[in-house]
């Protein structure tokens, strides 16, 4: 099936470009809206002394005798705030109640911090590391108080991940260390190159055993040290999602203008869970300019 796309001048200025949000991205007539929990975490046993608040995000269409999909989120309120880029919860409404996607229950959750340290912050710790710590603290610790309160599904090809900038690598490093449970991904600007030992992605994904993943990647022309030898933010995108295609992966690269802004994936977010979600088994690989 051949689909037209309208066609959108190219701005010269790749820097300061604003893509305006569609529909699902804004509450519409008629769809019901679900009801979204806060929850503290204070009591970490993997990252101890951290504080933090998730929420749940659970749509009116969700039956207790039906297991819900699960959606995993970083920078939790910054991904459910309906005045921010993504507007999680009202997406969520909307595509399920049209039925382009499952009824998914939706855990936006927030970096740790320390409450009284003189630098707070434990998002970089948590996000940009290579190992499995953050993926065993959502799953020992986060996911639990989800699970013993709603009907979530055991299926692994029905739970994603979706994180932006340091929470997009870390979503991805999350599925790629345990595919047994996260098998969907969303990673919006990814800081691949600000993982501590290096990026491991674009010589690790073609050595190994291909992964039953499915991922949709965000990537801006003006990101962060574009043009720059190092720490190249767009490079390093680009070569993660080249050696995907190399090792036969589903995925999806969409490119866009602007820097490391999360306007453009926070619009992409309606069709980013639409394509992610898609119930054909066949192959949508490739890159698209958007």
């Amino acid at each position: 099936m051949t689909i037209e796309v309208p066609y959108q001048p190219l701005p010269v200025d790749q820097s300061d470009v604003r893509y305006v949000h569609g529909p699902d991205s804004v509450v519409q007539p008629g769809v019901p809206a679900g009801e979204t929990i806060e929850f503290a975490w204070d009591d970490s046993a993997i990252y101890p002394g951290t504080s933090r608040k998730f929420w749940v995000h659970v749509p009116a269409q969700c039956d207790p005798s039906e297991p819900a999909s699960l959606m995993v989120f970083q920078d939790g309120w910054w991904y459910l705030n309906p005045e921010g880029e993504v507007r999680g919860a009202i997406v969520l409404d909307n595509l399920i109640h049209r039925g382009d996607i499952p009824a998914t229950i939706g855990v936006f959750v927030d970096p740790g911090v320390f409450p009284d340290a003189e630098n707070p912050k434990n998002r970089n710790t948590e996000y940009d590391a290579f190992d499995d710590r953050y993926v065993s603290f959502l799953l020992t610790e986060i996911i639990p108080q989800v699970t013993k309160r709603y009907s979530i599904t055991e299926d692994p090809d029905r739970w994603g991940i979706c994180g932006g900038s340091s929470g997009g690598n870390c979503a991805f490093t999350a599925a790629w260390l345990r595919p047994d449970r996260f098998r969907r991904v969303i990673a919006y600007l990814s800081s691949f190159t600000q993982m501590p030992d290096g990026n491991p992605y674009p010589d690790l994904i073609p050595r190994v055993p291909r992964k039953p993943l499915r991922v949709f990647m965000q990537a801006g022309h003006r990101d962060l040290r574009w043009n720059e030898p190092e720490w190249n933010w767009l490079a390093g995108n680009l070569r993660v999602a080249a050696a995907l295609a190399e090792a036969g992966y589903d995925f999806r690269l969409v490119l866009g203008d602007g820097g490391h802004s999360p306007n453009h994936g926070g619009v992409l977010f309606p069709d980013a869970l639409g394509w992610l979600w898609r119930s054909d088994d066949r192959p949508d690989s490739g890159v698209v300019r958007s």
